[in-house]
Parts: C-alpha cells; sequence; structure tokens
C-alpha cells in the first residue's frame, strides 16, 4: 500500500501582532536588491494605514491591490505572472500574499508561474506542477478557508473550477496574526467560517476518515462550535480560536478530502461567480440527506448569528446552466468519492444533482 507524503508549511508564527515580525522574517530571503518582494493585498485594505503601513517595503518591492469580490481566475494569474517577469529585471524574491482565501490563492498561484511555464489552466489537477515556485508568504486576515496551509490553490479556468493541487503549493512561511482579523464584517465572518465547519463536517463523515485527518478534524469542529455556539461577543478570544480552526481544518482535509457541499458549490462558482464561502452555505443548507447533524446544528447558527442564506439563485436558470454547473460538480471526483464511496455513481446521477440544484 502507498500512503501519501504531504509537505506541511515547514514556518508559522502565530500570535497578536506578530505581523510586526514580516520585515525580520522576509530579509533573510531576499535574493538580491532587484529582486521584490511581491505583496498581494485584498483591496479592501487600500487607504487603511493600520496594517498598510506596517507592510516592510524595500529596494524595488511592490503592493498589488487586489479584488476579492470575484474568484481567482486562471487568466488573472497569467497576466499577474506576465507583468511581474516584464516589470522586473529578476525574478521575485517572494510573493506575500495578505487578505483572505482569494488573496492566498493568488499568492500561491503566482509564486508557481513565476517558475512552470504556460498557463495555469495547465496545472488545474492533481500533481501536474513540476518545479518548485518562488518563495512565498501566507496573510490570512480572516479565518476559515485553511487557504493557508492547503496544498491546492483554488482557480476559475476557462473549463473548469478546480485547484493546482501539489507538492509545491504549499507556502513556505504562514503568519497568524489574529488581530487582523477584528474588523472582518459579521456576515463574511460567518460565511468564512462556515467554510471551516464544512470541511471538518465533510472531513469526519467522509470514506477517506482516518486517525490523522480525524484528529484535526475534531479540533477544528470543537473550536467552532465554541465560537459559533457558544459565544455571544467576537472577542480576542473568539478570534484566536477561529484561527487555530481554520488551520486545524484545512490540516484535517490535507489527509483526506471535503464532499458534497464543496462539490457543488464549484458548479454554483464556476457558473454564477458565487464567492466560496457563501456558495457552501447556500449548498449546505439543503444537504440533510448526506449531512443531517451537521446542517441542523449549521442552521442552530444561522440562527444564532441572525445571518442570511441567499434563496433563489437557481430558479432562473436554463438547462445549459444547469448541464454546465452539474459537468463542474461531476468533474470533482475525489470529493464524491470520500463523501459516498467508490460507487458514488450510483447515487449522484445528473438527474438528482439537478433536483438540488433546484432547490438553492
Amino acid at each position: 500500500m502507498s500512503f501519501r507524503n504531504f509537505p506541511m508549511v515547514p514556518r508559522v508564527v502565530f500570535g497578536r501582532g506578530c505581523f510586526n515580525q514580516l520585515d525580520e522574517i522576509l530579509t533573510p530571503k531576499r535574493n538580491s536588491d532587484k529582486a521584490p518582494f511581491i505583496f498581494i493585498v485584498d483591496d479592501v485594505f487600500k487607504g487603511n494605514d493600520w496594517l498598510i503601513s506596517r507592510i516592510p517595503l524595500h529596494h524595488n518591492d511592490k503592493i498589488i491591490y487586489v479584488s476579492a469580490e470575484e474568484e481567482p481566475k486562471t487568466s488573472y494569474v497569467d497576466k499577474y505572472r506576465d507583468d511581474l517577469v516584464a516589470e522586473f529585471d529578476e525574478i521575485p524574491s517572494g510573493i506575500i500574499g495578505i487578505g483572505g482565501g482569494t488573496m492566498l490563492d493568488y499568492a500561491k498561484a503566482i509564486a508557481l508561474m513565476l517558475t512552470n511555464p504556460g498557463s495555469s489552466a495547465d496545472y488545474q489537477g492533481w500533481d501536474l506542477v513540476k518545479n518548485q515556485g518562488v518563495y512565498h508568504v501566507g496573510i490570512p486576515t480572516i479565518s476559515g478557508t485553511g487557504a493557508e496551509v492547503s496544498r491546492t490553490t483554488v482557480l476559475t479556468g476557462p473549463e473548469r473550477k478546480l485547484g493546482m493541487n501539489s507538492d509545491y503549493t504549499p507556502f513556505d512561511q504562514v503568519v497568524l496574526d489574529p488581530e487582523l482579523t477584528k474588523d472582518v464584517p459579521t456576515n463574511q465572518w460567518f460565511y468564512t467560517g462556515m467554510d471551516c465547519y464544512i470541511h471538518c463536517i465533510e472531513s469526519l463523515t467522509g470514506t477517506f476518515l482516518n486517525a490523522f485527518s480525524q484528529s484535526y478534524g475534531e479540533k477544528s469542529l470543537d473550536l467552532c462550535r465554541e465560537v459559533y455556539l457558544e459565544k455571544d461577543l467576537r472577542d480576542e478570544d473568539s478570534q484566536d480560536k477561529l484561527m487555530m480552526a481554520s488551520w486545524h481544518g484545512g490540516m484535517s482535509i490535507a489527509y483526506s478530502q471535503v464532499g458534497v457541499a464543496h462539490a457543488m458549490s464549484y458548479g454554483l462558482s464556476y457558473l454564477l461567480g458565487t464567492k466560496h464561502g457563501i456558495g457552501n452555505c447556500i449548498v449546505f443548507d439543503q444537504l440533510e440527506e448526506f449531512y443531517p447533524e451537521g446542517v441542523a446544528e449549521f442552521k442552530r447558527m444561522v440562527e444564532k448569528h441572525n445571518i442570511d442564506i441567499p434563496q433563489g439563485l437557481c430558479k432562473d436558470l436554463t438547462d445549459a446552466d444547469f448541464d454546465i454547473m452539474i459537468d463542474v460538480s461531476l468533474s470533482l471526483v475525489p470529493l464524491w468519492e470520500n463523501a459516498l464511496g467508490a460507487n458514488w455513481k450510483d447515487t449522484i446521477t445528473r438527474e438528482k444533482l439537478r433536483s438540488m440544484y433546484e432547490k438553492m
């Protein structure tokens, strides 16, 4: 039997205010004065002096502000790579992502594409990346996606929404500063945190479950329950614990897999541009058949925090639209196999998926 030998993030710093150590962390990694560090920053922070003034810029380092309104696209990754190659005499010393899952995925993908030829769409799949990327650092400013620890960078390409899953994808360094999450709007705090919660439900009930993924998944689930069911305030303790839940949730799925909610939310995202966290919530809200206990608990969390889960996204879609979503969803074979086993196609037919999407 062959066991999966996955890489993990080799260096991580955790603590309130540890973002201030970024200069100390990056300086030894600079290749030359002409090889810049490129900071991929969520444009919501543009003009936010509290954060931006603390980014350590030297020489020809550069901040690129990126909108998180759209999910990351292969065409955008390729353009950022091409622009950087054209602008600088030397390949960047490193790419630093500062933001939510979208920024972290962009940072990972750009770092890989600076050392791998062609389009990022060529690498959507499992273990297609051949060369190690440039040094890359992940700094989450919201908790839940697990992108800071995962071996994938999820991209929407011309034909599919699928990650660049590879041993070269994980960050070389992660900076976990819970203080950076203090201004996240409540709805976004909920949707992104539920990405983590749903990771855990899918991992812990899946056929790929093992002691490694179970130990991380159970801890993450306990932390999510504490934050979303037992606490009334988004205090510092909750910020710390949700950041740890995200890390543990990402570790859990690294050695197992996600399931039905993620497989279907990818279809919504590809066709409608629905953002990942909210897409998972829209789908999971309808999955009592597959995750009865998890969905019941999720609904309690929704009610406690008075969160709006959008309805009726699919009511005006055409047959062709449904076919696109179904094709994207069915292409995610490992997710379905984890959720339902090797014979998952006996349960998940095109007609079944259509009827499920029609509820959303």
